[in-house]
């Protein structure tokens, strides 16, 4: 499956020169906000308003928005070449229209997609990182989930877990292969994914990975 390049490469090194050299993975876990969720934006505030009410949202927007800002900071300390730096980032899939779906989630205020035009800006090359597929059903469920009510049953909140699990797992596959396919010799990768994913665990051994703020638990 190819890459969609948003930006030239003609200053990369060619592999023969890059032979040997390392591939890092630098791996910021977040958390993402209103501006990502898309289509299910005001849902999800609905559910969160009915769960800690205006003041416990107020809160965890601005947590939310310290991680990011602590993420803009350690990326700031890294002094990267981002002519050889590759972005990563769940919920954005292989379509050939990354870098517009990244320009519009900016326009709607998310500091992540703000984040990843900056960077692009400055040389990096933005990558579809997900299918688009299971993104669909992952939304599906995510629908279900918030429209279904409470149940005090445990074999059907189980039997709930079990679908959203098994997607959730193939899409941390499906992200690593994409990162074990398109993460070239000599290059940094930067993923941006959830608390929820072990996308790590299925990554090629010779790719290092570093966790600049923290290691998800």
């Amino acid at each position: 499956m190819s890459a969609h390049r948003h930006h030239r490469q003609d200053s990369r090194p060619q592999a023969a020169d890059a032979g040997g050299s390392p591939r890092r993975l630098i791996y910021f876990p977040i958390i993402h906000t209103q501006a990502d969720m898309g289509a299910l934006r005001d849902s999800v505030v609905r559910a969160t308003l009915e769960k800690v009410g205006r003041a416990g949202l107020s809160r965890k927007t601005a947590a939310i928005e310290k991680i990011w800002t602590a993420i803009e900071g350690a990326i700031n300390a890294l002094a990267l070449s981002f002519d050889r730096v590759r972005l990563y980032q769940d919920g954005l899939p292989v379509c050939g229209r990354e870098a517009e779906i990244v320009r519009e989630l900016a326009q709607a205020g998310s500091r992540n997609h703000q984040l990843l035009l900056r960077l692009m800006e400055k040389g990096a090359t933005l990558m579809g990182t997900e299918s688009g597929e299971l993104l669909v059903q992952e939304y599906q469920l995510a629908r279900q989930a918030l429209k279904a009510r409470p149940t005090r049953s445990p074999g059907v909140a189980a039997q709930r877990r079990v679908a959203p699990d098994s997607v959730l797992q193939r899409r941390d596959q499906f992200m690593a292969q994409r990162i074990n396919d398109t993460l070239e010799p000599g290059e940094t990768g930067i993923l941006f994914v959830g608390m929820l994913h072990s996308v790590v665990r299925y990554v090629q051994p010779d790719v290092k990975v570093i966790y600049p703020l923290h290691r998800p638990g």
